[in-house]
């Protein structure tokens, strides 16, 4: 079933159960617009987007959460006053990401240090006017994001630990605030403020990429974010932008794609996803390159080409995207070794994105070989586990064979089908970072 039709089934259910719908706020269901719709199927068959975590904590060089280690929130401002990163050339950039098939830029507008990334007339904490480097970072990647043809989606940060009118919750205790004038209305309408800007001054916003409602998830009592207040307004100013929010529960009502932060959908490595059922929405997974998402001088623990391509392929399996971090230099480089991986995941691409992009999941599940992607009536067999040994593999299949091929370059295999199983003969155990074997079907 495509992803229009399912959204239209399941309006009404969300409607009812939607953990925004509440009896203290008043409630109009979401029915998400023809060119919402559009722009999730769109989204969907990018299957892979990089993001990018930058900002003044850069400087700092020990990844995004610096300040919450204690840092005074006055003294870590006065790092914005140096930032000036002379190499930052957004067209580089866009062009490197885009070298590696990726379909889409994701970019940390205003981290939880409250710094904004853009000019605002809503704060002067931003790099307009705290800053000596006075350019607007999200208007010149907007402009070579037009200029590439590549999506921009926008990261914004729901809580801060640098503004006093912001509801303390459980991060960022220890940043000077006194506490005393916290009043979540002026936080929201700011919060708006921003957004209004974000979505009307930089050209076609593909989605606004939430994080940061976990902050009171130990609260007493439960907190109202008014996340449906926020969710119709950016709704009313561009319906087709996307929304999705990195709260790790089950999505609520006015979402329109659903995120994993570390882990593929279904799986429960980092514990976060114990409440988090998989929808109909969307899929994205994001992942760091190496270990941190802001820029860490130490960490150097760079995932291999093959690691993230198999990443990549596995997501893909799944129904999901992928969104691979990286987190540029001080300076406004990107690093070299993330440059040197996304060339390589582009050369992979350029052979064999045909097995990724606008694919979706298969109803079968991973196989010891590796896993399986589809398009119409073509079935991937991605090969990426250890083959060692191994002349031939199966994999459950209904129908009948019309081609059958090695990818890379055109081969023909020899196989079978017998009793439910396409059992295919391989020359030699593959050392591919993914030998991928195209099926196409013959319809019934």
């Amino acid at each position: 079933m495509k992803l229009i039709e399912q959204t239209v089934i399941l309006i009404l259910l969300f409607a009812l159960c939607s953990p925004l719908a509440t009896a203290s706020e008043p409630h109009l269901r979401y029915i998400p617009s023809e060119d919402n719709l559009k722009a999730r199927e769109e989204f969907a068959e990018k299957r892979f987007g990089v993001f990018l975590h930058w900002g003044i904590y850069s400087m700092f060089a020990q990844g995004e959460w610096y300040m919450n280690r204690g840092v005074d929130a006055q003294e870590y401002a006065k790092a914005a006053g140096g930032f000036y990163p002379a190499a930052f050339d957004a067209r580089e950039w866009v062009r490197t990401i885009k070298a590696s098939g990726a379909g889409y830029i994701c970019f940390t507008t205003r981290h939880h240090d409250g710094f904004s990334m853009f000019d605002t007339a809503f704060s002067e904490y931003d790099i307009i006017d705290a800053s000596p480097f006075r350019r607007d970072v999200v208007a010149e990647l907007a402009q070579a994001c037009e200029e590439e043809g590549i999506a921009l989606h926008l990261y914004y940060s729901l809580l801060d630990w640098t503004r006093e009118d912001y509801p303390l919750g459980r991060t960022g205790l220890k940043t000077g605030r006194k506490g005393d004038a916290q009043n979540y209305e002026s936080y929201l309408a700011f919060m708006k403020n921003q957004l209004s800007e974000l979505l009307t001054r930089y050209g076609k916003i593909g989605a606004i990429w939430f994080d940061g409602l976990w902050d009171h998830d130990s609260d007493p009592q439960p907190f109202d974010w008014k996340l449906s207040d926020i969710y119709s307004h950016i709704h009313s100013i561009d319906p087709s932008c996307l929304i999705g929010n990195n709260h790790h529960l089950t999505p609520f009502e006015g979402e329109d794609f659903q995120m994993f932060e570390r882990d593929l959908p279904g799986e429960n490595t980092t514990g976060w996803a114990a409440d988090q059922t998989i929808s109909t929405l969307p899929l994205e997974m994001c992942q760091t390159m190496n270990g941190m998402w802001g820029y860490k001088v130490e960490d150097q623990r760079y995932k291999s080409v093959e690691a993230l391509v198999r990443l990549i392929v596995k997501a893909a399996s799944k129904g999901s995207n992928l969104l691979l971090n990286v987190g540029p230099q001080p300076d406004g480089r990107l690093p070299e070794s993330a440059v040197d991986r996304l060339k390589g995941i582009g050369e992979w691409m350029s052979v064999y994105g045909e097995s990724v992009y606008g694919t979706e999941a298969t109803d079968i599940p991973q196989q010891s070989w590796g896993v399986t992607t589809c398009k119409d009536n073509v079935l991937y067999l991605h090969l990426i586990e250890d083959l060692e040994g191994v002349c031939s593999i199966s994999v459950p299949f209904d129908g009948k064979v019309k081609t059958l091929e090695v990818m890379k370059d055109g081969s023909a295999l020899k196989y079978k089908v017998k009793d439910g199983r396409l059992v295919i003969e391989l020359p030699e155990p593959p050392t591919d970072i993914d030998y991928v074997i195209k099926v196409e079907r013959l319809k019934k």
